[in-house]
């Protein structure tokens, strides 16, 4: 059996132990490069400080390889059976964070809270550990795809749209290369500013991102242009994605006339502001569809559609397929 009576900790500036060892629950089409972003600013940190003050381990549920989201199999040392105790641990989960949980794995994760461990949840290990009923009055974070699904859920967790987040012994990262900016946050706490950076450096990752920066690249970034007036109104429009504005209010929030406001989409973004907003609300049922579990009739309304039929329409006349089959294929691939 794998065990330590002594605690190594991640998350405190001050620790003797060395190296400091975390352990990643690899679960079932975990993001390859969420994991990669977590370990390897550690190697290049254990290069810096010429020893091994890091060292990183992989579990699995059974004890098997885990496959991640691109077919690549990772071998992990054990399964959870085999950990009596562990001192950092991150659950690694992505598009279908609930597919090889059960009850055995809860009871094991809470028995590690109980014993002092830190947890913590990289892209969706964040619903993992929500439903072990680890998060109650956490500050978490999990990739933006599922964050409005997950706020759905979870009333009394804080979950915010940052790239990390370290509340008590949880921690949680939005995932992809949020992972190293996570990662150069706490080398940085255990062992200075400039080891940081040079370890930043070694990965040519020239920005060290702060725990609350944005996942998404900024409004003009995504809209394609640095119109002020543009900018403006769509993110407007992602503030008011449940209760739409009518137009005129949408251009009067905006301090534009309607006329204006139709001049500008029709010039940068080629459709009127009414299909821009359209757009905008379909893609969050569409988030909402594949993970959570909000019934479809309340993601209409959780999108601003008062018609179940018109969400219906609008939606098949954007993706395809109605909401129905798009959440039956989402229950279909997580089961």
């Amino acid at each position: 059996m794998m065990s330590s009576g002594i605690r190594s900790s991640m998350l405190q500036p001050h620790e003797a132990e060395s190296p400091r060892r975390i352990g990643f629950l690899l679960l079932p089409k975990f993001s390859l490069i969420g994991l990669l972003s977590a370990i390897e600013p550690l190697r290049g940190a254990n290069r810096t400080l010429g020893y091994s003050a890091y060292s990183w381990h992989f579990f699995s549920v059974d004890g098997a390889p885990v496959a991640a989201s691109n077919g690549i199999p990772i071998a992990p040392e054990a399964g959870i059976e085999a950990i009596d105790h562990f001192p950092c641990l991150s659950v690694l989960a992505s598009y279908d964070p609930l597919a090889a949980v059960s009850q055995p794995l809860y009871r094991w994760l809470r028995r590690l809270y109980r014993q002092g461990a830190e947890l913590g949840g990289f892209e969706t290990g964040a619903v993992v550990l929500a439903e072990a009923g680890l998060l109650p009055g956490r500050r978490v974070t999990l990739h933006w795809e599922t964050l409005e699904a997950f706020r759905e859920r979870w009333f009394d967790i804080d979950a915010r749209d940052s790239l990390y987040e370290i509340d008590g012994p949880i921690f949680t990262c939005s995932g992809a290369t949020a992972g190293m900016d996570l990662m150069l946050y706490l080398i940085g706490l255990h062992h200075g500013g400039t080891v940081a950076a040079d370890v930043a450096d070694q990965f040519l990752h020239t920005e060290i991102r702060s725990a609350g920066a944005h996942q998404r690249m900024a409004a003009d970034t995504r809209v394609g242009t640095s119109d002020p007036d543009l900018v403006r109104a769509t993110e407007t429009m992602e503030a008011h994605i449940e209760n739409p504005l009518p137009l005129d209010a949408l251009a009067s929030a905006c301090n534009l006339s309607r006329r204006r406001l139709e001049r500008l989409f029709k010039r940068h973004l080629g459709e009127p502001p009414q299909r821009w907003y359209l757009r905008l609300r379909l893609e969050r049922a569409r988030h909402l569809l594949r993970y959570g579990d909000l019934q479809v009739n309340e993601v209409a309304v959780a999108c601003g559609f008062g018609s179940a039929a018109y969400f219906s329409r609008a939606y098949r006349g954007r993706y395809g397929q109605t909401p129905v089959n798009e959440r039956r294929r989402a229950s279909a691939r997580q089961g």
